[in-house]
C-alpha cells in the first residue's frame, strides 16, 4: 500500500493544499482564504477526493497555540485576521478526516523546509 501524506499552508491570504507519496507525485490545490468555515471545509474536500492519506502537516499564521497539552493546541489564537481568533483549525482537519495531524506555524515550517 503507497502511504500519502498532505500538507496545508494556512495563510492570511491564501490556502495551499497538497497530497502526494514523493517529491515526483504531488497533487495541489490552492485558493483564498476566507471565512474559517469555508476555508476549512474547502480544504478538508480536497483530502476527501484522495486516496487514503495517512497524516496531514499544517502551516499556520498565527498566533497559534503549540502546547500539546492546552485545551486550544491546533488554535489560531489571538490574530488580527477578521473572524479568525480562536479557530480550532487542525482539532477540525483531524475529526473530520480521521488522521494524525503535525501542526506549527508557518514561519518554522519554511525554515525547517529550508
Amino acid at each position: 500500500m503507497t502511504t500519502r501524506y498532505g500538507g496545508i499552508e494556512a495563510g492570511g491570504t491564501k490556502f495551499v493544499c497538497a497530497v502526494g507519496t514523493a517529491p515526483d507525485d504531488v497533487r495541489e490545490t490552492r485558493f483564498p482564504t476566507t471565512t474559517p468555515d469555508e476555508s476549512i471545509n474547502r480544504a478538508i474536500a480536497f483530502f476527501r477526493e484522495q486516496p487514503r492519506i495517512t497524516a496531514i502537516g499544517i502551516a499556520s499564521f498565527g498566533p497559534i497555540d503549540l502546547h500539546p497539552d492546552s485545551p486550544t493546541f491546533g488554535y489560531i489564537t489571538t490574530t488580527p485576521k477578521p473572524g479568525w481568533a480562536n479557530t480550532d483549525l487542525a482539532g477540525a482537519i483531524k475529526r473530520a478526516l480521521g488522521v494524525s495531524i503535525g501542526f506549527d506555524t508557518d514561519v518554522n515550517v519554511a525554515a525547517l523546509g529550508e
